[in-house]
């Protein structure tokens, strides 16, 4: 099965609210409804540094985190986006998190295609990554059924040892 989504972009406000873990102002400012996942304890460490990222980057606000919706079910499952717009050499990097409730559906593969299809369609982005911890076995799984490359492996300061894997868009 896959999955029917979208990826709802959220506002610098909305960011901000996630960030500091009010909850109230998040679903107020939010163009979509947010499930307990996305409000978390879990979530808190990305919205913190997008929410941040987007007022040192503004540009960067289209391009991250954003809410990962449902079209059928129109709920929150989760959360999909980039690091950021592309950069110099046209790269843009995917990041997602699917609300454990919502997982082994088709989300995460979903997100990725609708992050895939995205890339392809902006004309600066030439080079699409992921970064995999060794031991996620679900995201190798999913990586693997697309034509991503390996291609080294870095440190990362809070995921530890990550392979990196490239596709040409």
């Amino acid at each position: 099965m896959t999955a029917r989504i979208r990826i709802v972009q959220l506002s610098a406000e909305t960011l901000a609210a996630l960030a500091d873990g009010d909850a109230a102002s998040a679903r107020a400012t939010s163009p979509v409804p947010l499930n307990d996942y996305l409000t978390g304890p879990g979530c808190v460490a990305v919205w913190t540094r997008r929410a941040r990222q987007v007022v040192e980057t503004p540009e960067d606000l289209a391009w991250v985190t954003g809410v990962v919706w449902d079209e059928d079910a129109q709920m929150s499952v989760g959360r999909a986006g980039y690091h950021g717009a592309p950069d110099l050499e046209g790269m843009v990097e995917v990041g997602y998190g699917i609300d454990p409730e919502f997982q082994r559906r088709g989300y995460a593969r979903a997100a990725l295609v609708a992050l895939i299809e995205r890339a392809r369609a902006e004309p600066t982005v030439r080079t699409l990554r992921a970064t995999i911890s060794p031991d996620n076995e679900p995201s190798l799984g999913l990586i693997r059924q697309f034509d991503f490359v390996e291609n080294g492996e870095q440190w990362d300061e809070e995921d530890g040892l990550e392979i990196i894997y490239e596709i040409p868009v």
